[in-house]
């Protein structure tokens, strides 16, 4: 965690101020603490703080009223509240006013950990800047100067302060969510917040109470009511990554959003209005998922309305070496080296890889390629180190699968059997969901997110091969 990460706690409690503030500092973070609500705004307002954790019972101003007051003024701090049981619904009333979630006493350590890691997470995306080809003036920057990446800053220009809907694709690993956080800090809407939220990551049944909230009793579990992300969003920008892992149902109620610019809560009546911009992501084919009846054609053209496409990396081998010197100089600090450097050669054998990751993958092993070289210039063997790794598990994996091949052959020309083609794809496929729902502990969205394909198709191979969540599939005689 970076040290620079400043919370504010405003607790008149002195127990549980000690409790908090020795647990975050633990974890990284630099804690200020003010014990009345007057004197905390006043802080948090003049104050350069990342997030701020208050109480709901303060003297001097409660917590309703700081969380209406600050995020009049920064709306982009996140404000976590905490409450006690007996308070909760004044507690969801203050998300009204922008408060980023609240916390129950007593506290659940774990859940209190994940909360401020994601709102601090959350601050940083709306605040640290992105650089469009200037990489020395952000620790995120899109890298690169090729004209592939000159289109992309030019698009993102022309379309930052339209207010219309951006649909960015490109592979797994080209860099998206920066784009869509550079189209938010150069629009008209970049003093308000900015929310992400993968699409793939949240399992389907918590997606739409976490996209658009829920009223009290909506569901099994939802004891109390909740403020969706898009209501939170208002006047803001929210981010939907993964668009296309989106169920049917889903996708009827986001495309109700857009076009009519309001909301209904699980469970509820009351009609929300919101105003919010959409810009969205996706690695998959969507043309191919309309015809395949597996999204919405109509949904399409809403989120489409311009649309970006990342180059893969490989159709930009140019931009390698500025790509890693950029991963050096971001890197190398955290990693005890204040001035890495690497060897011509090995700039040349990186751009000569195919990178299926993209730029992602760049980053990985150029962060092992710095803990090998140990404060030394990488060199090719620091590099080669980590690509045959991982070329070489390809290999045993698929040197293994050879020889399963051949011995379907041997038998086909023996007229033992027959239909390998078929055999082969379909044991294939039935160890590859298998192990894939096995190693994602059941979720079908993560699986489904793994192998690149919609939760419905997830499904039907899953119901396809008797498979269920966590089950292996059946050896095959």
């Amino acid at each position: 965690m970076n040290t620079a990460t400043r919370i504010l706690l405003i607790e008149d409690d002195s127990g549980i101020t000690d409790t908090l503030q020795r647990l975050l500092t633990a974890e990284g973070y630099d804690v200020a603490v003010e014990k009345r609500g007057d004197e905390g705004l006043v802080r948090a307002v003049q104050g350069s703080f990342n997030l701020v954790i208050t109480d709901l019972k303060l003297p001097g101003l409660n917590g309703l009223e700081l969380v209406a007051q600050l995020h009049a003024v920064k709306p982009r701090l996140p404000i976590i509240l905490v409450t006690a049981f007996g308070t909760t619904e004044t507690a969801i009333e203050a998300m009204k006013f922008g408060a980023y979630d609240y916390l129950l006493k007593p506290f659940n350590i774990p859940r209190l950990v994940e909360l401020v890691h994601k709102a601090a997470d959350s601050n940083r995306r709306m605040s640290e800047p992105v650089g469009l080809g200037e990489t020395n003036q952000s620790r995120d920057a899109l890298v690169g100067h090729s004209q592939a990446m000159q289109n992309i800053y030019k698009e993102i220009g022309r379309v930052a302060a339209k207010p219309v809907s951006v649909l960015i694709r490109g592979e797994t690993g080209t860099g998206k969510e920066l784009i869509a956080r550079a189209i938010y800090q150069h629009s008209d809407r970049a003093n308000a917040p900015f929310i992400a939220i993968n699409c793939a990551a949240i399992p389907e049944t918590l997606l739409e109470s976490e996209l658009f909230g829920h009223e009290r009793g909506a569901f099994t579990g939802a004891d109390a009511r909740r403020i969706g992300r898009f209501e939170q969003a208002d006047h803001g920008t929210i981010f939907l990554d993964e668009i296309g892992d989106l169920t049917l149902g889903t996708q009827a109620k986001l495309l109700r959003v857009l076009q009519e610019k309001t909301l209904q809560r699980l469970g509820g009546k009351e009609t929300i209005a919101v105003d919010v911009r959409v810009v969205a992501a996706t690695h998959r084919d969507l043309e191919t998922a309309i015809r395949e009846k597996q999204f919405r054609e109509d949904l399409y053209y809403r989120l489409n309305v311009v649309a970006i496409t990342l180059p893969p990396l490989r159709n930009r081998r140019e931009d390698i070496p500025e790509l890693v010197r950029y991963f050096l100089r971001k890197h190398g600090p955290d990693l005890g080296h204040a001035s890495p450097s690497i060897h011509a050669e090995t700039l040349e054998c990186l751009q000569a890889q195919s990178w299926p990751g993209n730029v992602r993958e760049l980053e990985n092993v150029m962060r092992k390629a710095l803990l090998a070289a140990q404060g030394y210039t990488i060199n090719l063997d620091h590099v080669r180190a980590t690509l045959d790794k991982n070329n070489g598990e390809a290999y045993s994996a698929q040197r293994a699968f050879g020889e399963y091949v051949d011995e379907l052959l041997a038998a086909a020309r023996r007229e033992e059997i027959t239909g390998i083609h078929a055999r082969v794809l379909e044991t294939a496929e039935r160890e590859l969901f298998a192990r894939a729902i096995q190693q994602s502990q059941g979720n079908q969205a993560k699986a489904a997110r793994w192998l690149g394909i919609s939760r419905i198709t997830m499904k039907a191979k899953l119901v396809q091969f008797g498979l269920h969540p966590g089950q292996e599939a059946d050896q095959e005689s």
